[in-house]
């Protein structure tokens, strides 16, 4: 197959779904109860007592309404207040536990070990290297895998048609690589990646990180933020030793090919806000939300 030729899927529109008022008052409600009560992190379970539905019946309608989880809605309300805090001085620690985001012990993490690929292979753009791909379903919708013999190299979302545009600016950044679909090799990837039950400390993940050696550096210290937390451009450019370099930061951010491994979703903008994420916002909230619930949080 063409390395440029995605895979046909069809897609199921839903039109039957007519949202009425009864609906609105659950999802008004919902909201109401996690912006006053934020700080004790309710379950869904709890929002779902609150307002007379079943957990999975809660899930549905809210994730309709709002396009996000009741949890991702949680998450971004508590990273919101976060804020609020890291801009008045607060520490991030500090500010984290004010917000209830502690987590109770049952915390997981995605253990990884990675390696940089030599600055020279870097300047060649891909070449002599043979990278392959596969589309998996993942939580946060379609997930392009890629892997070379040296370890998982790059994930990608997007939603349905959207594959290829994602693969093109995947494959853009290292242009004279070569391309092979290998569902083989990235479907036991992409189910280490998304079951967390398969995170093992003692066989972590390997990675291999392909880029400028400061983009290196700023991935290297977003896989050091816990999940369940978050931290600032400036915080992360302090850890790098370059404090000065909040823009550049925010830059090679963006250019992480390792989506959810390499959690750039756990970084703020200067004020601490919920800023943009190379593969949509909303899709930010629900990788945030998504880890909350892992954390118990």
């Amino acid at each position: 197959m063409n390395a440029h030729t995605m895979m046909k899927r069809q897609i199921v529109l839903r039109n039957d779904i007519t949202p009425d008022s009864a609906d609105y008052d659950v999802v008004r409600r919902v909201i109401e109860k996690i912006s006053l009560d934020y700080r004790d992190q309710p379950s869904l379970e709890a929002l779902a007592e609150a307002v007379g539905e079943t957990p999975t019946g809660l899930q549905k309608l809210f994730t309709r309404w709002a396009g996000l989880s009741p949890k991702g809605f949680l998450q971004a309300v508590t990273l919101d207040h976060a804020r609020r805090l890291l801009n008045a001085g607060m520490p991030l620690l500090e500010a984290s536990l004010e917000v209830g985001m502690s987590g109770p012990g049952r915390l997981h993490d995605l253990f990884v070990t990675h390696e940089a690929m030599s600055p020279g292979d870097y300047k060649s753009r891909g070449a002599g290297l043979t990278i392959r791909y596969g589309w998996h379903i993942s939580p946060f919708g379609l997930a392009l895998v890629m892997a070379t013999d040296r370890g998982l190299a790059g994930i990608a979302f997007c939603d349905p048609g959207e594959e290829r545009a994602a693969f093109d600016d995947m494959s853009s950044r290292w242009p004279n690589a070569d391309y092979a679909e290998d569902l083989a090799t990235t479907a036991p990837l992409a189910s280490r990646v998304f079951d967390p039950s398969k995170w093992r400390s003692e066989q972590p993940l390997r990675v291999i990180l392909i880029g400028t050696d400061f983009q290196v550096r700023v991935w290297e210290a977003l896989l050091r933020i816990p999940m369940g937390r978050a931290c600032t451009y400036s915080a992360i450019a302090s850890d790098i030793g370059s404090p000065a370099a909040s823009r550049a930061v925010g830059a090679a951010v963006g250019a992480n090919p390792l989506s959810f491994v390499v959690p750039c979703h756990r970084a703020l903008g200067k004020s601490g806000a919920l800023t943009g994420y190379h593969w949509g916002l909303t899709r930010k909230r629900a990788i945030l939300g998504w880890e909350a619930g892992q954390t118990g949080g």
